[in-house]
């Protein structure tokens, strides 16, 4: 098939490459652009050597490929401001909840009980719970005796091994899983206050601003109380 100039084909149709790209770059081609540029072709193809369906329908599939792709990618981006909308509008109706993070730290005042949680992956045939003050020395330990796989709320009332109040201040706690001979830690889960929330860029999560912790991620929360 005898080569056409585009160049050529433009000016003996009377058109001016620059009007017709508008505000396109010079190498790019509208869909516009390309069926005038395919029916020129047509017209002005060597009679002797005309362009073979191969060709014309593999010139056809490529630009429906790349029309495609575009259109693909701009359903993609309505998609992604919607879901982020549709985040934000839930995360911002958290604000001055309480949720459960994972963490081990906890504010113990001059009075009432803290509550936290323990999720376990398989059941326990024994979990003990160490709480530790900020100098690591042991405070308490509870033992929670037999338990099952999932979330486990647990209640502390302040209360040392001797039954004393313990001062004011951060408290660290662990979990043991007792299985046998065999002993491994479980995820120890904490409540905060959702104080506020931050729209996150493109692709990234929303931030939430907690007490105790500040800044985290959205995704870290496990449960909304």
């Amino acid at each position: 098939m005898t080569e056409i100039d585009s160049k050529q084909l433009y000016t003996d149709l009377g058109l001016n490459k620059t009007q017709s790209a508008d505000s396109k770059a010079n190498d790019e081609l509208g869909q516009a652009e390309f069926l005038e540029l395919m029916t020129a072709q047509l017209r002005f193809q060597d009679p002797l050597e005309p362009m073979e369906n191969g060709d014309f329908i593999g010139q056809m599939a490529q630009f429906g490929t790349v029309s495609g792709i575009g259109d693909l990618n701009t359903a993609f981006n309505q998609m992604s401001t919607a879901f982020q909308s549709n985040q934000a509008l839930q995360a911002s109706t958290m604000v001055g909840r309480s949720v459960l993070v994972p963490g081990d730290q906890l504010s113990m005042g001059t009075s009432g009980d803290m509550q936290l949680s323990v999720d376990l992956d398989r059941p326990a045939n024994d979990l003990i719970l160490n709480i530790t003050d900020e100098h690591g020395q042991l405070v308490h330990r509870m033992d929670l005796g037999s338990q099952p796989a999932g979330f486990l709320n647990i209640q502390w009332n302040g209360l040392n091994s001797d039954g004393n109040r313990v001062n004011p201040g951060r408290y660290k706690v662990s979990a043991e899983v007792h299985q046998g001979d065999e002993v491994s830690a479980a995820e120890t889960l904490i409540p905060v206050q959702v104080e506020s929330v931050t729209l996150g860029q493109a692709g990234q999560d929303l931030t939430l601003t907690v007490s105790e912790l500040g800044d985290i991620s959205m995704s870290l929360i496990r449960k909304i109380m």
